[in-house]
């Protein structure tokens, strides 16, 4: 498309390429794409200019900044408010395949996934974006749901590549930050609210009212909610004209722990769930209401149902070991985790590994000493993502909620705790290690090291 086609009402310019796509961030970025230089918090996209034209840009477009380099460089003020309007222009293709968009504190990967499986299962080509990437792409997603130009060029591709169906992690950031802005939702549901994120939103109201907007868009036309969460009727409020339905752990007619999940009945069929814990139940049921939605017969889903897997660092356990490697990294996503293995394993004692994030929610760290200590028989406090607070400081602060009288080790090396965790963990004992999950990299400072919780504990275990 010709740059000029591209701005037409946004930037008069004189300046006639053809660009082969649009991209906010220089790792992202490919031969013959413009480069959308944007005003951030703490950097302005001009200040890689140099990196995205030696990966091949062809032209900048800059948000209110006039510069000199070795392309062509279109300054346009308020540029961050177009890009909506930029992305739908370019990838036309993107508003055709169906959209499913899942939100809430916890579930919304596990839900994602379960959606996927089913579909994949029933001969529907999909697609996951989200908190593990975006499927089919090695493309870097540093967020739950990616920029909006990253977004709208993932679903293009997508459409080239005959997928039908895309199941879109959708968070209350990129909700506030209108990354989804003006793509059509099939379907909009929601998991759970609990605390998160309120370095960002500083109350739950504006937590809740900022997962409220996807319901309330004008391009959203089925809502799913968990009847279970207590602020089901808000999300279906914040819908007053779309088609409403809910889901809740009642819907099993009953539910008993089995060895590898739960045995259930859902009208006719008896089956067994294969998923640890009862947070998991809400997630199958989220997609199997989900399915029911988009045509689907219960003769046609539950047979899959039973065959479907948890994403990686989810309740996943290391073979032949009780051990397991967990993305819990709230109070309730915690108590969620440290309560499935009691219920599931209870002739075990439990020991609990887990640390809290830098430059995040400093109040949910009390409250997950509080949970830990008050949940599990041991506990171990150590570093998780930093970033540029002090560790010791975070766990101070994780160690202020802990019961009165109950002391935790600290081994603030991540490394090291797993490793001694693992290592003097008894034969009665199984371990949580909770709150990176699939996660591949570490956050100290300014450097992003490699670290994965589960490949840690693999090598202890040699």
């Amino acid at each position: 498309m010709d740059i000029k086609t591209l701005l037409l009402g946004i930037q008069d310019t004189e300046i006639s390429i053809n660009i082969s796509g649009l991209s906010l961030n220089t790792n992202n970025l490919i031969e013959g794409d413009a480069f959308v230089a944007l005003q951030g918090e703490n950097s302005h996209g001009c200040d890689h200019v140099e990196q995205a034209i030696d990966k091949g840009c062809i032209v900048i477009l800059s948000e209110g900044r006039d510069i000199e380099c070795a392309v062509p460089c279109i300054r346009i003020d308020h540029l961050g408010s177009h890009l909506a309007t930029l992305a739908q222009r370019f990838y036309q293709q993107a508003q055709l395949v169906k959209l499913i968009g899942v939100t809430g504190t916890n579930g919304k990967t596990s839900v994602s996934l379960f959606i996927s499986q089913l579909l994949e299962a029933l001969n529907v080509k999909t697609g996951v974006i989200g908190t593990l990437g975006i499927s089919g792409s090695e493309e870097k997603n540093a967020n739950t749901t990616p920029d909006i130009i990253t977004l709208y060029r993932a679903l293009e591709r997508y459409h080239q590549e005959g997928i039908g169906v895309a199941v879109i992690e959708v968070s209350s950031h990129a909700l506030i930050q209108n990354r989804v802005a003006g793509l059509t939702f099939e379907q909009a549901i929601f998991t759970n609210l609990t605390q998160d994120h309120l370095d960002y939103h500083k109350t739950m109201e504006d937590y809740r009212e900022a997962k409220g907007k996807l319901f309330a868009d004008e391009n959203t036309k089925c809502v799913i909610v968990n009847r279970d969460d207590e602020n089901h009727d808000y999300f279906f409020k914040m819908a007053p004209d779309k088609k409403q339905v809910s889901f809740s752990i009642d819907d099993f007619q009953y539910c008993n722990k089995s060895e590898q999940g739960f045995l259930c009945r859902f009208d006719q069929f008896i089956f067994e769930l294969p998923l640890l814990g009862r947070f998991n139940i809400s997630n199958a049921l989220a997609a199997l209401t989900s399915l029911r939605e988009l045509g689907y017969s219960d003769d046609d889903i539950m047979p899959q149902l039973t065959r479907i897997t948890a994403p990686l660092g989810r309740m996943q356990k290391i073979t032949d070991h009780n051990i397991w490697i967990d993305y819990a990294h709230t109070p309730d996503a915690l108590a969620n985790a440290i309560n499935t293995l009691r219920e599931h394993f209870p002739e075990f004692k439990l020991r609990v590994l887990f640390g809290c994030g830098g430059n995040r929610d400093a109040d949910k760290r009390a409250k997950m000493g509080k949970i830990a200590s008050e949940l599990a028989d041991s506990v171990i406090l150590t570093s998780d993502n930093p970033r540029n607070e002090d560790s010791q400081a975070i766990i101070d602060d994780i160690q202020s909620g802990l019961k009165e009288g109950f002391e935790a080790d600290i081994i603030v090396d991540r490394e090291l705790a797993i490793q001694t965790a693992i290592t003097t963990l008894s034969e009665d004992e199984c371990l949580l290690i909770a709150g990176k999950g699939h996660e591949t990299t570490q956050t100290i400072g300014t450097q992003i090291l490699p670290f994965n919780d589960f490949e840690v504990s693999k090598n202890a275990l040699l």
